[in-house]
This record gives C-alpha cells, sequence and structure tokens, in this order.
C-alpha cells in the first residue's frame, strides 16, 4: 500500500532502538511516501535530539517539551531553555506535555505544576502544544479548558464525548496504529466523530506499531495501515485521509509548504 504525503505528526527517532541502522531507516520512510516528520522531545536531552534531527533532516521539524514521566525536570531554568528553544526557526510545536496517572509517578502535584508550567509558557511563546494524556482525563481536560492552548491531543485513546470535548476546545486529535488493532472499537468510536478537518496522523514510533506488524518497531511508512483503517471510518479513501491529515498538521503546526 504506497501512499503519498505522509505527514508523522509524532515520532521519537532519537530513541535506542533506531541508533544501529537509522539513515536506512529514514531513506527507506522517504522512498515509501513519508513527506514529513515532526520528532518530539520528551526531556531536555531528547528536545535538543530533535532539534539535532530537524537541522540535519530537511523534512523533520521537531517538538520540545517535558513528559509528565520527566516532570522533576521542569525547573525555572530548564523551562528557560524550552522558550530559548521554542524560538529555533524548525521548532514547531511545545511538547510532549500533560499527564500520566498510570503508574501515579511522580507525584500527580509534580506533574499537574509541571503540565501547568508548560501551557503557561506555550501561551506566552503563542506556540501549539502535543498533549500526553494517560489516565488523567479529567484534570487533562479541565487545565486545557483553563487554558485553550492550540494543539493535539496525541495518541488519543479516550472515549467519543472525550473526543468532541477536545475539537471543541479548538484542538485537534492525533490517531496512531492503535486503530488497527481488533480491540480498537473505541478509538474508531472516537474517530468516527472527529471532523476530518481535526485528524492528525501519528506513528508515536517506535511504539504503537500497527497490525500487522504489532510489537514489532514503528517506522513512519507504517501509517499506511493507520490512514486505511480511518478512511473507512470516514468512508473516503486512504489517499484523502493522509491528504487531510497532512493539510492539519501544516495548519496546527504554521507551517509554510
Amino acid at each position: 500500500m504506497m501512499l503519498q504525503g505522509i505527514f508523522d505528526s509524532h515520532a521519537h527517532y532519537d530513541d535506542h532502538r533506531y541508533d544501529e541502522d537509522r539513515d536506512a531507516v529514514f531513506s527507506k520512510i522517504r522512498k515509501n511516501g513519508v513527506w514529513r516528520v515532526i520528532n518530539i522531545g520528551c526531556d531536555m536531552e531528547s528536545s535538543q535530539n530533535s532539534i539535532a534531527f530537524a537541522e540535519q533532516f530537511d523534512f523533520f521539524y521537531a517538538a520540545v517539551g517535558i513528559h509528565p514521566e520527566n516532570a522533576e525536570e521542569a525547573t525555572s531554568q530548564n523551562l528557560a531553555r524550552l522558550k530559548q528553544m521554542l524560538s529555533h526557526q524548525k521548532v514547531v510545536a511545545l511538547g510532549e506535555i500533560g499527564l500520566d496517572y498510570h503508574w501515579d509517578e511522580p507525584p500527580r502535584d509534580t506533574q499537574k505544576a509541571a503540565f501547568e508550567a508548560q501551557l503557561q509558557l506555550a501561551q506566552s511563546c503563542k506556540v501549539p502544544v502535543v498533549i500526553h494524556s494517560r489516565d488523567a482525563t479529567e484534570d487533562t481536560m479541565r487545565l486545557l479548558s483553563q487554558y485553550r492552548p492550540d494543539g493535539v491531543m496525541h495518541c488519543f485513546s479516550g472515549s467519543a464525548e472525550t473526543a468532541k470535548e477536545v475539537v471543541r476546545l479548538g484542538m485537534y486529535v492525533g490517531f496512531t496504529g492503535v486503530v488497527t488493532f481488533k480491540n480498537a472499537r473505541r478509538a474508531l468510536e472516537a474517530a468516527a466523530v472527529v471532523p476530518i478537518d481535526r485528524i492528525l496522523l501519528e506513528t508515536d514510533c517506535p511504539y504503537m506499531a500497527p497490525v500487522p506488524f504489532r510489537g514489532k518497531r514503528t517506522t513512519s511508512d507504517m501509517i499506511a495501515y493507520s490512514a486505511q483503517a480511518l478512511a473507512q471510518v470516514k468512508g473516503i479513501s486512504a489517499q484523502e485521509l493522509v491528504d487531510h491529515a497532512k493539510e492539519n498538521a501544516l495548519r496546527l503546526f504554521r507551517i509554510a509548504e
């Protein structure tokens, strides 16, 4: 299945699982229809790595931010560094940021403080955000309702009702290979209620590989399988779905191409 113009809006190619063949992977995905990739920061080191990729590869952009699992890194010094990074011409968002209550580590108050500080930073710098939310829907939506950022709820796994609320806030919804899983009913129900002009495609690579690659390392060209599943829900072709998602990503991240 060869689609063109794939925009992977959320990737982690600085992960060690690509260390041995990263250049070969990049060559392969380019040949297989991948047009643009945003590499996402999770802490200060990966944020810097994302910028390095964006500088080295013309089809890469970067997001910088502190993931809730690394909330202790959200010191005033690091927030000042993130503000500097956001001025880079190829940094298009602050993220990924948010709340993750799955393990309750770091403590919820620490996570909320880091999330709120970064929402304030995004507000002051006028940049969109990439939101991570796991087992924390109520607190995440409360803070998003308070700050009303532009942005995307990445790797969406919530209910159709939550998806509607995300869209009501003016945000986008990112879907991964999860939409191809046998137990994907909830994700597909959410996709059904998200307008076509609010859908983003993403891998969250190296995680979330779609069927038939489930459990393997993900690459951006595998988005073709997610696009096919979402296109069936929307009653359009997979290429049309990819085209809409590409335009949506360009609009959200204010990329002039």
